[in-house]
This record gives C-alpha cells, sequence and structure tokens, in this order.
C-alpha cells in the first residue's frame, strides 16, 4: 500500500463506512437508524455522516474550523476492547468468495491483516436468540494473516479477487439455514466483519430474500479518500466524494463492505429476521444473486419476504418473481424503493458467475437502465413505486382501518404511527398502469414534506393477484425497524406484519 493520505483525511475517514452509517451491532449497540439520506456535503465536498458530533469552535480545537468532528473507533467493551478496522489502515478486512452455500458447502474467506498477525473469525448467527439478537456458532482456530496486495482498479471498479485464501469454514450439515456475520478480530484488537448465507433446498413457509445486490451498489470499499467507489461515488484526487456522474458503472463482489465490514442498511433485513424467528414463522433463506441464478425455486413458497432496501433487479430476478407471484406465491415488500434499477451480472475475471454488477444509470450510448424507462414501472409488480426521499420521519396515516390487515392492532382511520415514513418513500402514480388483480387497496395515505418543503405523499399497497397471491408494500424504509429495532418498535406493525404473513401462510 502506497504512502496514504495526510493526517487529516485518516482522522475523517477512520472511524469507517462514514457514508453509510454502518457500525457494528456485536457489543457497540444496534446498527444505527439512517436519517434522510445516505450522506451529507459540507462546503468542501467532503462526506458528514449525520452522527458527526457538533463543531468544536475554533477557539477551542486552536485550529480552523471544521463543519464536523468525526468520532474515532470505540471500543466494545472497555478500554481495552476490539476496535474497528478502517480503510485506511486496513487493520483486518475480509470478503468472501462464495454466494451463498448449503450446509455441508464451503465458505472461502480472503483477509488483509496489517500489520501481519494473527486472527481469529467468531461466527455468528442472526436470529431472536432470547432478544440478543445474534447467537455465536462457531470459533475459528488461530490464523496466520497475512497483508493482501492492494485492490486492483480499472475504470472506477475495485476488486480484491487476487487476495490469497484465508481460510475455508466448512459448513456443518446440522447448520441451521439463516444469515450469518463473521466477526474478523486481530490478536491486537482490530475487529471487521463479514456476513454470508447458508440456505438449503428443504420446503418452508417463506423464503426470505436478502439484498446482496443492492448492498455492494452501495458499497464504497475502501473508503479511504482516494480509491474505493461504488454506483454513487467515488473520489477526487483531492479526496473529494464524488456523485454518481463519476462513480462506477461496475462494482465487484469480490471485495470487504466499507468501514465495519456490513452492508448499508443491512439492519433491515437483521430487523425482520429476529422478530420473525421470535415469533416462529417457518423461514428459508437465500440471496437476491440465488433469484437472478436459478438456485432457488420461489414457487416452492407460500410467500417471498423482501425485508430491506431491494433497489437493484436484474431482468431474470424480475421474470422469476412474477412467474412466482402468477403461480400464487405471495410477495411482501417491506421497504421502499424496490425493483428501481435494472442491472446486469457477470462473471469476475476468474470466470466465477454473478460477482461482478453494472448499472450504467445515465452513463453513455444505451438502454435506459430505470425499469419505468422501459414500459416495465415497478408499479406493475410491487403495486406502488419510488417517490422520493423523506428528510425527516413523518407519521404514518392509517387509511381503511377496518381492512383484515389492520385487525387487532388498535390503529383507528386517519391515525398515525409515527415516525413510520421515513428514509425513502413510495406511492400509488395513477398514470402508470397496474398489475392485474382481483382486488386493491391503500392501506395508508401519508403526508410528508420534501428536500424542497414540497408537500408530497406515502402509500401503502396490497392487492391479490389473479392466481390469489397477495402483493403487499409498505412504502416506507421505517416497516422493517419498527418490527424489532430499540427504539424503534410499534406493536401496530408487528401485529399488522402478523396479519399479512399468517394469511400467506395459511393461504387464506
Amino acid at each position: 500500500m502506497g504512502p496514504g493520505p495526510g493526517p487529516e483525511h485518516i482522522r475523517r475517514w477512520e472511524s469507517g463506512a462514514l457514508a453509510h452509517a454502518v457500525s457494528d451491532p456485536f457489543g457497540q449497540g444496534p446498527v444505527p437508524w439512517l436519517r434522510g439520506s445516505e450522506t451529507y456535503f459540507d462546503d468542501t465536498g467532503q462526506v458528514v455522516p449525520w452522527y458527526v458530533d457538533p463543531a468544536v469552535p475554533a477557539s477551542a480545537q486552536g485550529s480552523p474550523r471544521i463543519p464536523g468532528r468525526i468520532p474515532g473507533p470505540r471500543p466494545a467493551s472497555g478500554a481495552g476492547g476490539p476496535r474497528s478496522a478502517d480503510d485506511v489502515r486496513r487493520q483486518i478486512k475480509g470478503f468472501v468468495s462464495t454466494g451463498a452455500v448449503a450446509p455441508g458447502g464451503a465458505v472461502d474467506f480472503h483477509v488483509t491483516v496489517d500489520p501481519p498477525q494473527e486472527f481469529s473469525v467468531d461466527v455468528y448467527r442472526i436470529g431472536h436468540y432470547d432478544g440478543d439478537g445474534a447467537a455465536k456458532i462457531t470459533t475459528s482456530p488461530r490464523l496466520s494473516g497475512i497483508v493482501q496486495p492492494p485492490p486492483l482498479t480499472a475504470d472506477r471498479t475495485v476488486s480484491c479477487h487476487h487476495w490469497w485464501l484465508s481460510w475455508r469454514l466448512q459448513v456443518p450439515s446440522y447448520w441451521n439455514v439463516g444469515a450469518y456475520v463473521a466477526v474478523l478480530t486481530t490478536a491486537d484488537g482490530y475487529r471487521s466483519h463479514v456476513p454470508f448465507t447458508v440456505r438449503d433446498r428443504h420446503p418452508a413457509d417463506l423464503l426470505l430474500l436478502l439484498p446482496d445486490i443492492t448492498w455492494q451498489a452501495y458499497n464504497l470499499y475502501p473508503e479511504d479518500g482516494r480509491t474505493g467507489a461504488s454506483l454513487y461515488h467515488a473520489w477526487d484526487e483531492e479526496g473529494r466524494l464524488l456523485g454518481e456522474a463519476d462513480a462506477a458503472t461496475t462494482v465487484s463482489f469480490d471485495r470487504p463492505y466499507a468501514g465495519a465490514g456490513l452492508p448499508l442498511h443491512v439492519g433491515h433485513a437483521y430487523d425482520f429476521i429476529r422478530w420473525a424467528e421470535r415469533y416462529g414463522y417457518d423461514l428459508a433463506y437465500a440471496d437476491a444473486r440465488d433469484l437472478h441464478a436459478g438456485h432457488v425455486d420461489p414457487t416452492r413458497y407460500r410467500g417471498l419476504v423482501f425485508p430491506g432496501h431491494d433497489e437493484y433487479w436484474s431482468t431474470t430476478m424480475r421474470r422469476t418473481v412474477e412467474l412466482a407471484r402468477d403461480s400464487g406465491t405471495s410477495l411482501v415488500f417491506l421497504s421502499a424503493n424496490s425493483l428501481y434499477w435494472q442491472v446486469e451480472l457477470g462473471p469476475s475475471p476468474s470466470g466465477v458467475p454473478s460477482r461482478l454488477l453494472t448499472c450504467r444509470k445515465r452513463k453513455g450510448p444505451g438502454r435506459p437502465v430505470l425499469w419505468r424507462e422501459i414500459g416495465r414501472a415497478e408499479q406493475q409488480l410491487v403495486g406502488i413505486q419510488y417517490a422520493g426521499r423523506v428528510p425527516e420521519p413523518h407519521p404514518l396515516i392509517v387509511r381503511n382501518a377496518d381492512h383484515w390487515l389492520w385487525e387487532a392492532t388498535g390503529a383507528g382511520e386517519g391515525e398515525g404511527i409515527e415516525g413510520l415514513v421515513a428514509g425513502e418513500a413510495d406511492r400509488y402514480f395513477p398514470r402508470t398502469p397496474l398489475p392485474r388483480h382481483e382486488d386493491r387497496i391503500l392501506l395508508a395515505h401519508s403526508p410528508y414534506r420534501d428536500g424542497e418543503g414540497v408537500l408530497r405523499h406515502q402509500e401503502t399497497s396490497l392487492y391479490r393477484a389473479p392466481s390469489g397471491a397477495l402483493v403487499f408494500a409498505s412504502g416506507t424504509f421505517a416497516w422493517s425497524p419498527a418490527l424489532d429495532r430499540p427504539g424503534h418498535v410499534d406493536s401496530r406493525v408487528q401485529r399488522a406484519t402478523a396479519n399479512l404473513l399468517d394469511r400467506i401462510c395459511k393461504r387464506d
């Protein structure tokens, strides 16, 4: 690794994943709630996360005033506890070169450790676990860590596919399917994370689809002020964060996630998982890339659950989900802005399929990549579609309170559920075609102000397809956090979600 940025840049970026506001849920508290847009910019073009400390007056700090001070890594437990690794010094960072695996399969970890030293891997499974949120499943032996080569870059695409294999985890046949997180810890106490999924082909009522394609689209690794790029951002030579016009058009799965090693919005999926497993729903698990590659047959399930922000879909994913709906499989979209960009998945330089994600957006010649611009608006599947950002949380205003979804929730007509319209919002577009349906209803109509102060509205939708499948769309980022995130739990949302899933699982 060549000379790094100056001390000021290191200080600004060392807390990791600043543009995405993701932190460590194991020992340092839950993934923080993201208010408003993913990034804020100061007048120099530097990104400032929503959780920056208040500016310290210049007179107090003896230097020119800066818009915000980035907090440094915090110990997980006491002064001598683990510290978060960062993308500048790369104390420890890693990724898996395999997608979701079945019990009996293997997960290949590629890890860099600087300075070279021993490290260990603790593997957790996400679930309720009496309120703990995760349970440790296994621990690796002490492993020898090396400094892997710097990431390779080509046309803003960053890849670490040339890193040596560090550890192969053989998944025992008795492991439960689910969402897992590997916690990497060096001998001197630095830590980062690597998420992965264990799936199998056994039948279940509900198939949970983790949005790994959207996670990778937002991944800015390495978030070092120089090299990293996502489909949203890249850096210029001065360490300023650039926008979409200068971002990558192709990103690689062969690299760690920025900062703490956990994707943007990963907490939304974990919120749903904890709640659903607490109440005993029969879940199978898969990644979005499994849907793309045909590794799962969604028609075998009573419902597909999309628990978090799921913005990037390939043509194959959409076709497969449409066929599932038309075969009677219900769809549950618990976030907003689903199915927005059309993407392509390609092989890595070594030929491993589905390791490169491409979305040209509005750059250069070629066909449009917004689904709504090619006559296949997301509303034609989801029932509503993306309307815009919600800068500050607003109440979700209940509509049609006598509908079975709101039964036993205590929610009355026109009642507001505080803070439930947040992040981004969907609504019904009257001039956009609807999907074929037997019946359709809007279950919320919620006014909010956008970033320009213009009055907009959010809606929550439910329709029944001719096959009998139910298609629910919450129309807000805040639905999953209301199920099981401390400080955001709402019993009305919990009950409404249970009403929906119970009806799907019983095929009523």
